[in-house]
């Protein structure tokens, strides 16, 4: 697992043992930052000098791919103590300590924010309905900026209820979905149709 692009392109990341932590694969994550790049309704302004929070952060890659294209601050939220020591090894690998926090917790009750983020990840184990519970509860704690994209990666069958959101974009990558919303979006058109299983 490398960092894709940026200043740390090609920095290898650690993962913890086990099957606790399912890191996002190089592969799925550098299509969501070319989409996230060339899409009409992001750009690379989404990323560059923006404040990110990459909740149920795992290993960081997430967050740490933003920071070496140009975040201005990442902030992890992660509970997990071994998933916790193998993020800080990352950002220190990345030399990202003065743009990264990182936060023990839990992103469905989250500490109050330290900054309202315009670009929010969230990849929680699937098939849980972490994705509703943790936007409901980093909005309340402030950390959702009014209008953000935000990402989720959820299982390919997985419902996703988020009727304060606008669903943008959604793609499918093997047994993952992302889905691409925009906070506080109403009476959204039609998403953009989803392509067959890669």
């Amino acid at each position: 697992m490398r960092i894709i692009a940026g200043r740390n392109r090609g920095r290898r990341l650690e993962a913890p043992p086990g099957a606790a932590t399912r890191p996002t694969a190089d592969r799925v994550r550098q299509a969501l930052f070319d989409m996230l790049w060339h899409a009409p309704w992001a750009g690379r302004a989404v990323v560059e000098a923006a404040q990110v929070l990459d909740a149920f952060a795992g290993t960081g890659a997430l967050g740490l791919e933003a920071l070496s294209r140009g975040a201005a601050m990442a902030h992890f939220i992660e509970r997990d103590r071994a998933a916790l020591a193998v993020l800080r090894a990352n950002v220190a690998a990345c030399r990202e300590e003065e743009r990264a926090r990182v936060l023990p917790g839990d992103a469905t009750r989250p500490p109050r924010a330290a900054a309202a983020c315009g670009l929010v990840f969230l990849d929680p184990p699937y098939g849980q309905d972490l994705v509703p519970r943790a936007v409901a509860a980093l909005g309340a704690a402030g950390w959702i900026a009014p209008g953000a994209l935000i990402v989720a990666e959820v299982g390919q069958e997985e419902a996703l209820d988020l009727p304060e959101t606008e669903v943008l974009a959604e793609r499918a990558h093997g047994a993952a979905r992302l889905v691409c919303l925009r906070a506080g979006g109403r009476g959204a058109a039609s998403p953009e149709p989803t392509p067959p299983k890669a």
